[in-house]
């Protein structure tokens, strides 16, 4: 039987609100409208980037949407580029976690709104890309919750939804694994609270990160 754990990437593996809310307000601005705050920032991460933004800002339409997202990528690859992005560091524990779990025969995997490019740098920045046997991205499916990326790990994987658990930080992410007939395990070091959490169909919510190995056995 495959055991497969699939890892949403912002707020969930590392803390990169900084440089999502920095790029956000770029995008804002150049659009010459006001900002939201941050915390309706971070409520948006983990949603593909153009229904982030539509999620934003609701009355505008898809061509501004479209517009204000690219902005948002070209803002986030000037941060990078110009040395000014902010670290984004993997949360504590994250590292022996993952390494627990492999050595408990469990598959690895991330499905997250990143793209491809964005997944990439991170996991080559913390050594992690070998740990995943898939990466499902933005890229090529469509936002969360809804569940193809979720499927598409486990089909990659070659697992089952049964055998199949969906770790993240958002409502997003719950939503998802429950379309997909997965386990959801939420997170409670990331974007969303507890509560929005178990109201988006979580099993559980991990308080920390050491109690993912728990949890998932």
């Amino acid at each position: 039987m495959t055991k497969l754990a699939v890892f949403d990437c912002d707020g969930t593996l590392v803390d990169s609100q900084a440089n999502i809310c920095q790029s956000m307000e770029t995008a804002f601005r150049i659009a010459g409208i006001a900002a939201p705050p941050r915390d309706a920032i971070r409520r948006i991460v983990g949603l593909s980037l153009v229904e982030a933004i539509r999620a934003l800002l609701p009355e505008a339409d898809d061509a501004q949407h479209r517009r204000m997202a690219a902005d948002y990528k070209q803002a986030f690859f000037d941060l990078r580029t110009s040395g000014a992005m902010a670290e984004e560091p993997l949360f504590d524990g994250i590292e022996d976690v993952l390494e627990t779990l492999a050595d408990d025969g469990w598959l690895l995997g991330v499905a997250t709104g990143k793209s491809d490019r964005g997944l990439a740098h991170i996991l080559a920045h913390h050594g992690l890309a070998d740990r995943f046997v898939t990466l499902q991205t933005a890229d090529r499916h469509p936002s969360k919750p809804d569940p193809a990326m979720l499927l598409a790990a486990i089909d990659a994987a070659g697992a089952m939804p049964r055998t199949t658990a969906m770790i993240g930080d958002t409502s997003f992410d719950m939503a998802m694994a429950k379309a997909a007939g997965a386990r959801a395990i939420g997170v409670a070091w990331g974007y969303h609270d507890v509560r929005d959490l178990a109201d988006a169909g979580a099993d559980v919510v991990a308080d920390r990160v050491a109690a993912l190995p728990g949890l998932l056995a």
